[in-house]
């Protein structure tokens, strides 16, 4: 690009802070036109604590010589259609955190109003995580051949479904849904916050799902309460496939008669020991070959921030005609439908079938 992605940020809370963290650091790449706080109040806060300019509303975002080129749209799950709708009619292409709407019915009224435009993107970040970058690329080069079956424990409902999906290339079909509930002691030290100066374990609830998306691929859920911040549960991902397995950066394949190999995924991070770099991931990589290599090398972005900045960087290449839409409205509806169905599942105790809505229609 020959000039920043500009965008505007609807919201002020911790999740639009990664993004406008993400134009700090990166200012030959991303710079935040302004974002919208409901109170002049809240607008000074965010001023002094972000160092960007506040409005009041998304029209003035959208006004004038400043129009940005996409807005992220960071709010509570409520008011995020609502705000997706606004911007649509103004023409503006969206960038919406994930849900993009609360439950199944705001999904379809949402779609109905603005599917079609071609404006609204999810901002699902998970697949864009490096180590998740390179086993799509590992898994979509036919490393276990055909993908059937994905094991994950990592992070929650959506954001794992959209790993998920595109790991086994799973489309909007219909999709089987059971799941479970199992609560037991777990120590909690560390949350959103830091430390929490926890000593003692307290009941933490589990939920163990599995999705049938039919053809032969399934997918097996799991996920405790606060995993994503508690260093005593650690990431789990497992891809079986019709010639080899994938666990977690460990690959088993055939590969001829008489021949199992062993590879591996490698990380090359640099700023280790006499490594003078400065602390970086430069790559990952498979007997050889780069399957993820860093874009924003020397920002020293943890690997959460990585899947930000490229979640952007594929914006700004979708607005430019260069690259294809980074994950449309009808992925983030498809990835909370199956989310909200384990919800139900594991609430219930019942199998939930879910149907093909009608974003299916435009896969």
């Amino acid at each position: 690009m020959s000039r920043p992605l500009r965008f505007g940020v609807v919201g002020s809370g911790w999740r639009a802070e990664f993004f406008v963290r993400m134009a700090r650091l990166l200012p030959d790449r991303f710079a935040v036109s302004a974002v919208v706080t409901r109170t002049a109040e809240r607008g000074r806060e965010i001023e002094r604590a972000w160092g960007v300019p506040t409005v009041r509303t998304i029209s003035e975002l959208v006004a004038g010589p400043g129009r940005p080129d996409v807005v992220v749209v960071a709010v509570p799950w409520p008011v995020t259609p609502v705000a997706i709708r606004e911007l649509v009619a103004a023409g503006m292409p969206v960038l919406a955190e994930t849900p993009p709407a609360p439950d199944a019915a705001e999904l379809r009224a949402l779609w109905t109003d603005v599917g079609t435009s071609g404006l609204v993107q999810v901002a699902e970040h998970s697949p864009f995580m490096p180590a998740h970058v390179a086993r799509i690329a590992a898994v979509q080069r036919g490393a276990v051949g055909r993908a059937t079956s994905v094991q994950i424990s990592s992070t929650h409902l959506y954001h794992a479904v959209a790993v998920v999906r595109r790991l086994l290339g799973a489309g909007h079909g219909e999709v089987t849904v059971r799941a479970s509930t199992f609560t037991a002691p777990l120590l909690d030290p560390v949350c959103r916050d830091g430390w929490s100066g926890a000593t003692a374990p307290t009941p933490a609830a589990t939920i163990l799902a599995t999705l049938d998306f039919g053809d032969g691929r399934s997918a097996l859920y799991d996920f405790t309460d606060n995993q994503w911040h508690n260093p005593l549960r650690t990431n789990r991902i497992v891809v079986r496939g019709s010639t080899g397995e994938l666990v977690d950066d460990r690959l088993v394949r055939f590969t001829g008669p008489r021949t199992v190999v062993e590879s591996r995924l490698v990380r090359r991070q640099s700023g280790i020991e006499q490594d003078l770099e400065g602390f970086d991931l430069d790559h990952v990589s498979l007997d050889g070959e780069v399957l993820y290599r860093n874009a924003f090398v020397g920002a020293r972005l943890a690997d959460d921030d990585l899947a930000v900045a490229g979640l952007l960087a594929a914006t700004a290449a979708w607005l430019h005609d260069d690259g294809p839409a980074p994950y449309p409205l009808a992925e983030g509806s498809q990835d909370h439908l199956l989310g909200l169905a384990i919800e139900e599942a594991a609430r219930t105790g019942e199998p939930v079938r879910t149907a093909r809505e009608p974003w299916a229609t435009s896969a």
